[in-house]
């Protein structure tokens, strides 16, 4: 049985050309300087309808916008402390700067030990729950023990939990209204928001599933939003993207690289920049327990590709292809579609 689709007519044919069958519900946006396109498949008989997808780590992307917004108001420096932020009292954490943060060069590890991350996982595959629900203060007591390892480049879920919450004090808001107020509201995205528990989810949230179509639950959780636990529909996503392309977001330094990451990646706050077919390539990825997403820009022809889909298997190579189809369209280039990345993809199976 075909999956009902909605929106653009031939995007949507070639969303289920890259997906194929193991994504069934699934949307797609496509940005150019001639317009935006959008489309979706398997949501629900009703097109008028908007459902929201868990983007994972690209929230992460978004935090890194509101570090470098933050950096223009002058709420905060490269060189702000932790400490001077969030009580974390004489916690080797608390030295950590908000710059190498941003980087994933804080010396901080994935997770602190004492979250169990190991036990979580686990129950995550058996039972399919959520395996991040702390509060700020749970996150804060379970960070204060984490030693701090050699400032090297070492992807990071705490860092941005912290950089995120950090950000919020510093605006003397929580992460969630942060989101609302400097993201959300200025650009009209009317889907956009961090739940920060399963009750505020909203009548259109989707249901993720993991790789074989069995269900999760969603990942809600107040320490989780500035590194995954953002929500949004497709039509937001398109928005959010050609507000970045066009300079009206905030903090779009963030997309600047400034650091390398390895295999000839360089990062900016959270955003990744690679080289495929020699054209730089700016993205974020992000995977919770059923789903997975992926925004990429080719900032030099102005064109943006959003991909989401509610299973989690990873859509980071159609992505790459989606993009590539059109900005060398835009770009008035004849290379091929296939395109792929040299990533520096946090492919875990506990990512966000």
């Amino acid at each position: 049985m075909t999956a009902e689709t909605h929106g653009d007519r031939q995007l949507a044919v070639r969303l289920g050309e890259l997906l194929g069958p193991r994504h069934p519900v699934a949307a797609a946006a496509v940005v150019t300087p001639e317009g935006t396109h959008v489309a979706s498949r398997g949501t629900d008989a009703d097109a008028d309808a908007d459902f929201d997808f868990e983007i994972g780590s690209v929230s992460k992307a978004v935090t890194g916008l509101l570090y470098a917004d933050a950096l223009t108001r002058g709420e905060i420096t490269t060189d702000t402390r932790l400490g001077e932020l969030l009580p974390l009292g004489d916690a080797p954490v608390a030295r950590v700067t908000l710059r190498a943060l941003s980087t994933h060069r804080s010396g901080l590890p994935r997770l602190p030990k004492s979250a169990q991350p190991w036990r979580r996982t686990i129950t995550l595959w058996r039972n399919g729950t959520n395996p991040y629900g702390e509060t700020l203060a749970q996150l804060l007591l379970q960070t204060r023990d984490v030693p701090l390892g050699t400032p090297r480049s070492r992807y990071s879920n705490l860092g941005y939990e912290l950089l995120g919450h950090a950000l919020a004090r510093a605006a003397t808001t929580t992460y969630s209204e942060l989101v609302q107020q400097r993201i959300a509201t200025p650009l009209e995205l009317d889907c956009f928001y961090v739940p920060v528990t399963a009750d505020e989810l909203r009548p259109t949230a989707l249901h993720g599933r993991s790789r074989r179509g069995r269900p999760r639950q969603p990942w809600t959780g107040e320490g989780l939003g500035p590194a995954g636990g953002i929500r949004a529909s497709i039509t937001s996503m398109a928005r959010f993207t050609a507000a970045i392309l066009d300079g009206s977001a905030p903090g779009t330094a963030a997309l600047d690289p400034v650091a390398p990451v390895g295999g000839g990646a360089r990062i900016g706050a959270a955003w990744i920049t690679v080289q495929v077919k020699g054209r730089p390539i700016t993205w974020h990825n992000g995977g919770t327990g059923g789903f997975r997403s992926w925004l990429g820009l080719d900032r030099n022809t102005g064109t943006g590709a959003v991909l989401l889909s509610a299973t989690a298997a990873s859509v980071d190579r159609q992505g790459f292809a989606l993009l590539a189809e059109h900005s060398l369209s835009t770009g008035n280039s004849d290379s091929n579609s296939n395109s792929n990345s040299n990533s520096n993809s946090n492919s875990n199976s506990n990512r966000r």
